[in-house]
């Protein structure tokens, strides 16, 4: 860190994204990119959701698991992409200190929620393949209550202890962060006081928080495939496989799309725009995974052609309602005429 005499002392109220500042001419159609990746990811989570939640056929762990996996990618996408759309709409790209340290702070939470919900959803398909007598009994709706509640809990704690820490420093001199929301590491780069406690927790955090649920999906994963490859049916194999597929390609994605932002950059010329690049990848990430879901799973997809029938018939039910309402007033006009 350098060292604090060496800068200014003034406290700064403000920082600035530079984001996307050194593409100004692409601002206007990477506004509507964005726009239109963020309608799409809160239409299809949206979708989601209420298919879950309405359809009898889907209150099942599994689908309790990827509802609450829909909440999150809603929430993801509003903690980063409102910002970032206004900031592109009208070119003001400041941000106050406090702001951009509750955006980190809820940037964590879903991140270390969504990471812990992962788990619980490859523990539901190891249960499911592995253990598929007991799984009635060993997942049930208190137990999926319990794994999604758990997993709020200790992302609220984990990046609570980190961010009183974080609340605690002071910034000040240089206000620029190269990035289009608030990244954690390029804001301690920025703070006057001793960062030295925040960035050992954090990274001990993060660490744990990254490795152990990757270590644990990869070791349940490495069961179920053994599972899988002694099911003496080639038909048995597909069936099992088809159940955790789907989950297998969003963690596939999940942990994939952060290593490949890490790679890229040696691979891609400095020249190239990484900040459009890497925004792209992490907005579309939770704008994807509905996507899988739906295009993969045969229930879901009975699910919303049943809704879509559904309201199609309401909507045609006060249609015949309010023509026969005319005709039984035209008869009743004829009667008293006749009169």
């Amino acid at each position: 860190m350098e060292k604090a005499e060496g800068r200014n002392q003034t406290p700064i109220a403000e920082f600035i994204l530079l984001g996307f500042g050194g593409v100004l001419e692409l601002q206007p159609l990477l506004f509507l990119l964005f726009l239109l990746i963020y309608i799409v990811t809160l239409a299809t989570n949206a979708l989601v959701i209420v298919l879950v939640v309405t359809d009898q056929q889907l209150q099942t762990p599994m689908y309790f698991f990827l509802g609450n996996l829909s909440c999150l990618e809603v929430c993801f996408s509003s903690t980063i992409l409102p910002r970032l759309l206004a900031s592109l709409l009208t070119g003001d790209r400041s941000v106050s200190v406090v702001g951009c340290m509750v955006q980190v702070y809820f940037f964590g939470v879903i991140t270390t929620s969504e990471n812990l919900l992962l788990i619980a959803m490859s523990y539901d398909r190891y249960l499911a393949i592995c253990n598929p007598l007991r799984y009635a009994a060993l997942m049930n709706g208190r137990v999926c209550s319990q794994l999604v509640a758990g997993s709020w809990v200790i992302s609220f704690l984990c990046c609570t202890m980190v961010d009183v820490f974080l609340f605690q420093l002071r910034f000040c001199d240089s206000k620029e962060i190269d990035h289009y929301f608030c990244d954690f590491m390029r804001m301690v780069k920025l703070a006057c006081s001793d960062t030295r406690t925040v960035q050992l927790l954090a990274f001990a955090v993060s660490a744990f928080l990254t490795i152990v649920p990757c270590l644990l999906i990869l070791v349940s994963y490495i069961c179920i495939i053994t599972t899988i490859l002694r099911i003496p049916s080639v038909a048995g194999r597909q069936k099992a496989f088809s159940t955790c597929s789907t989950h297998l390609i969003v963690v596939a994605l999940y942990y994939g799309i952060p290593i490949m932002l890490y790679v890229v950059p040696v691979i891609i010329p400095s020249e190239l725009p990484y900040q459009i690049f890497s925004a792209f990848c992490s907005v579309l990430l939770h704008m994807i995974n509905p996507i899988i879901y739906t295009l993969r799973n045969k229930e879901i997809n009975e699910s919303l052609i049943k809704a879509v029938s559904k309201l199609v018939a309401a909507r045609n039910i006060p249609r015949f309602g309010t023509n026969n309402c005319s005709m039984y007033e035209a008869t009743d006009d004829m009667t008293n005429d006749d009169e």
